[in-house]
């Protein structure tokens, strides 16, 4: 194993764990009751938890290449998304679904420039947000706004598909749930949040 993983545990356990032993024991006495679920990329520079100074019990997240929600689907397979999904609406009772695309996505390079090396896996996964790809003149260089702009676009597509989870959807309808759209610059620390009555993330 790495030593600084080693290291890095044992800082936690001294100093953040032993700060906060008492927490961490009324949460497993008490179970887990978090409000949000996070639904965010898989990209290491990308942490829920730092991003929105979270605590432990706060969110329940699902992290995934490209933070894409796929179609919905009852057939026989490991629908592992889907199942984080459904258990945080339908156990947890999560008030909050965000949906937190970012900067600088290689999953949203990659629908421009796919990358040489890739497997089926990797393909079909990334075919779930190709709607958002944006269509370019032929020959023309993919530059960052575009990518901005198809980071974002990706976002909606995935708040549509989720709106169309049958447990999500009673949950909308009834207005116990919301679904919100982030869209996080790494390099500046900003979030931009879709507002819906002006159609533009702000």
């Amino acid at each position: 194993m790495n030593k600084n993983f080693l290291e890095n545990i044992n800082k936690f356990q001294e100093k953040h764990f032993a700060g906060n032993k008492t927490e961490f024991e009324r949460l497993v006495a008490e179970g887990q009751f978090p409000k949000t679920l996070f639904i965010g990329c898989s990209d290491s520079r990308v942490i829920p938890e730092l991003l929105t100074s979270s605590k432990p019990g706060d969110l329940f997240v699902v992290r995934n290449i490209g933070n894409i929600v796929p179609t919905y689907e009852t057939g026989l397979g490991y629908h592992g998304v889907t199942a984080a999904i459904e258990y945080a609406v339908e156990i947890l009772n999560v008030k909050d679904i965000i949906i937190c695309g970012h900067s600088h996505c290689g999953a949203i390079r990659a629908l421009y420039e796919p990358p040489e090396k890739t497997t089926s896996n990797i393909s079909n996964w990334l075919n779930l947000a190709k709607e958002a790809k944006k269509i370019l003149p032929e020959n023309e260089i993919v530059d960052e706004p575009t990518l901005r702009e198809t980071e974002q676009k990706s976002v909606l597509i995935q708040m549509e598909r989720l709106a169309k989870f049958p447990t999500v959807r009673e949950k909308l309808d009834k207005q116990e749930l919301r679904i919100l759209g982030w869209h996080y610059f790494i390099e500046t620390g900003k979030v931009k949040m879709y507002n819906q009555a002006t159609n533009q993330f702000e």
